[in-house]
């Protein structure tokens, strides 16, 4: 059992590392207050379709953001990797250690011992399906973080934590390997993401990075007999409910974990701000003593503002079978429309010029977000809406407009409303 004085002091050493698919989505990572970030260059690696991967020529540039604010910088190189690859993959670790990358996720042996021999740090990804400390042990010869299986219970993940502590399992630094655990996010239905349904499909592998994600589609069942069809209803039987571990951080943190990741590199800049400010006040709550059933309610809430499939706690807590969504796609309980972008700031009188591009409206006392790769993500009512002629009440497409915010915004920012979304399901 874990004290409550060790409890508060271990939550504040947890690192909270958020995903990266955009520089929007890494200056959201940095005002959210991010301990690391996350994210991949080209095609080695697990998102490589479903999210915007950076280049070779953005490293310096994402190492220099994220270090000038104290934040860790790890780079996904986390596919199997064929022969024909081999050179590629050298080029993309030497260039990480040139940039200064803190270190990359990685699952191929190749690529493990390739930047171990070029002194690049290692953590092992979740493909390699660790799930008990003699797997732990071998991977601490080349790894100083290492993501255990997304299938065990904390029961089992304290068991491993416990485990180096007494048998003092160490990484190539010399320190105590460090487990990280997956904390929010879209949960695939595979073990530890090794899913062959894309591949056997569409010739498509999600172990490459490629998946189509046929898991998350509604389904018919027919009879061969009669060729009746019925359609699966009210259950995408494939398709898991996202992962949600607010409620059971403390649990966490007592099991030993020292790294959350968040899952969500194809996810846009105000799911990654939000996610990340939701679990790193809990952790603080944690360490200080006030975290509360209140407080849980109202960070759920917060988490459910963005892109989500219904929540459910996992594996964690020793459940058998999964949650499944009810549904297609993102069961948000708020919208962002698009509306135009910024053209000018001002920033004496901190006001925003924008245009209107789209068929839609803004009127005073609306909530807008914006969001850029310098401004990250701003949130705000609508106040002091002004054309040329003075004061308005509502602008709409083509309009040239001003509002004042607390924050300055830069030109090409994009303009959102933000709308509650009231559907029923």
């Amino acid at each position: 059992m874990v004290s409550t004085e060790s409890l508060r002091k271990d939550a504040a050493t947890v690192e909270v590392m958020a995903p990266v698919g955009s520089y929007e989505s890494l200056q959201a990572a940095v005002q959210a207050g991010a301990g690391a970030v996350y994210f991949g260059v080209g095609a080695l690696n697990m998102r490589s379709r479903s999210a915007a991967n950076f280049t070779l020529d953005d490293l310096s540039r994402i190492a220099d953001t994220a270090h000038r604010h104290g934040i860790r910088t790890y780079l996904t190189v986390n596919t199997i990797i064929y022969d024909h690859e081999l050179n590629e993959m050298r080029t993309l670790v030497q260039a990480a250690k040139a940039a200064g990358i803190t270190a990359i996720i990685a699952s191929d042996l190749a690529v493990i011992a390739y930047a171990r021999s070029i002194g690049v740090e290692v953590h092992i990804s979740t493909q390699c399906n660790v799930s008990n400390i003699e797997a732990l042990r071998f991977f601490a010869q080349y790894a100083d973080v290492v993501v255990t299986a997304r299938e065990l219970s904390l029961r089992q993940v304290a068991e491993i934590t416990a485990a180096i502590r007494e048998q003092d399992i160490r990484g190539p630094k010399g320190e105590l390997v460090q487990v990280e655990i997956f904390a929010h996010g879209a949960l695939c239905m595979s073990v530890s993401g090794k899913c062959y349904l894309s591949l056997d499909h569409y010739n498509h592998s999600a172990n490459r990075g490629a998946c189509l994600q046929l898991c998350r589609r509604e389904y018919l069942v027919k009879d061969l007999e009669s060729d009746t069809e019925l359609v699966v209803s009210d259950k995408y039987i494939m398709s898991p409910k996202d992962l949600c571990t607010i409620g059971i951080l403390d649990k966490i943190v007592s099991a030993g974990v020292r790294v959350l990741k968040i899952e969500g590199r194809g996810r846009s800049a105000d799911y990654v701000k939000v996610v990340t400010e939701c679990y790193k006040e809990a952790l603080q709550a944690i360490a200080e003593g006030t975290y509360t059933p209140e407080r849980i309610a109202a960070w759920t809430e917060r988490l459910r503002t963005v892109f989500n499939r219904g929540f459910w706690e996992g594996y964690y807590l020793g459940r058998t079978m999964g949650e499944w969504s009810g549904r297609y796609g993102s069961q948000a309980t708020e919208n962002k429309v698009y509306l135009g972008r910024v053209t000018n700031y001002y920033h004496r009188p901190q006001v925003a010029e924008m245009r209107i591009e789209t068929a839609e409206a803004l009127a005073e006392g609306d909530r807008f977000m914006v969001i850029g790769q310098t401004t990250g993500v701003y949130s705000d009512t609508v106040t002091g809406l002004r054309l040329d002629d003075g004061p308005v009440a509502q602008v709409r497409q083509g309009d040239l407009f001003s509002l004042r915010t607390s924050e300055p915004l830069h030109r090409g920012d994009k303009v959102y409303r933000v709308d509650t979304v009231t559907d029923e399901f």
